[in-house]
């Protein structure tokens, strides 16, 4: 399968006016490249695993924009006859198919259409050069193309690798957790995750109960289990988290009935409460955002056992403090705070 790519060169401050301008067009689904670092706020919302080092910013960006080229006689499900662009002309049937919009497009046309709506812009603001360029590529891979920036790590003496690599000869000696995170959150390469599975192997004993709330991937129960505890309890709000979770632990070897998981709010769900079950956790450990904690640590501390181990993390450096208070309020006692880059957990007990 081809595809064409039409790819706006502009300035970061014009991107949002450009993409909406661009959709009022039948384009959607844009990819923006820029250099702008991210702000803590942003940081903290993302969340995520894989983010390489950016260079300095230039202030220049690149909106880009993909239309599918269908093979001949190919049909598309749900596709429409609606032109997108000015039409055909001279007779020539020069349509290409929205990937967005499920639309025929003419491509010359689209590309007129962006040129005359870009420089109705520049009578507003600053875009920049604002030049439409025009690329094709083909097989295109959305869900596998990051996985160029996921390659083998250590944490501590625990090797992390994706089902993509091999393990090298002098690591076959070592604990080897096999991840792939697919579209559900976690593997290990982010420092909240770390934070989360050093605190772990200090508490997790062979006769631990745990409960891992957010499990997205499964990362840190399949860790847990991996290091000899007893059983393991996921929570996830995404339903994309049971197949990952599930295939991760098939990779390393968990047997099923060590870790069920459940989809459902553990916070407002009171069914997913019960289901869960009331001081029956040795260990309950939370990877998600402060404003997050903060709700769930009232409603977690129930879960623990007396004398239970709370280890959070998620937390952006600054507030650490909201889910100090919401452990201490909870009646729990704070047994460590600590960090890596930007990143907090927080570790409370519940008294016995």
């Amino acid at each position: 399968m081809k595809w064409t790519k039409l790819t706006i060169k502009t300035l970061a401050e014009a991107e949002d006016i450009i993409i909406s301008t661009m959709y009022d067009l039948g384009l959607e689904g844009a990819q923006i490249e820029d250099k702008v670092p991210l702000t803590a706020w942003e940081k903290e919302q993302m969340f995520v695993d894989i983010l390489p080092d950016a260079p300095e910013n230039d202030g220049v960006a690149y909106v880009s924009f993909f239309v599918e080229i269908p093979e001949a006689g190919e049909k598309h499900p749900g596709e429409t006859t609606q032109q997108v662009g000015a039409g055909l002309s001279d007779g020539v049937d020069n349509s290409y198919f929205a990937v967005s919009t499920g639309q025929h497009v003419d491509i010359d046309a689209l590309v007129e259409d962006m040129k005359r709506e870009l420089e109705d812009l520049r009578m507003f603001m600053d875009i920049g050069e604002g030049t439409v360029t025009i690329s094709e590529t083909e097989d295109i891979d959305w869900m596998n193309n990051w996985k160029q920036f996921f390659h083998q790590f250590y944490i501590d003496d625990l090797l992390v690798t994706p089902s993509w690599e091999e393990v090298r000869e002098e690591d076959k000696d070592k604990k080897v957790l096999h991840i792939d995170p697919g579209t559900a959150f976690g593997t290990g390469m982010h420092e909240t995750t770390q934070l989360c599975i050093r605190q772990l192997r200090k508490f997790i004993t062979p006769q631990t109960q745990l409960l891992d709330v957010g499990t997205g991937s499964g990362i840190l129960a399949i860790v847990s289990l991996m290091y000899g505890i007893a059983s393991a309890v996921g929570t996830d709000l995404d339903p994309c988290a049971e197949p990952a979770v599930a295939e991760n632990m098939e990779m390393n070897g968990i047997a099923p009935e060590k870790f069920e998981m459940m989809i459902g709010n553990i916070i407002s769900d009171k069914e997913i409460q019960d289901r869960v079950g009331y001081e029956k956790y040795d260990i309950v450990v939370a990877n998600i955002l402060a404003e997050v904690l903060v709700p769930l640590t009232p409603v977690i501390v129930k879960q623990l056992k007396p004398g239970g181990i709370y280890i959070t993390s998620g937390i952006i450096s600054g507030k650490e403090g909201l889910v100090q208070k919401a452990a201490t309020d909870a009646g729990m006692e704070i047994v460590e705070v600590t960090q890596q880059g930007e990143w907090m957990s927080v570790t409370a007990r519940k008294p016995v």
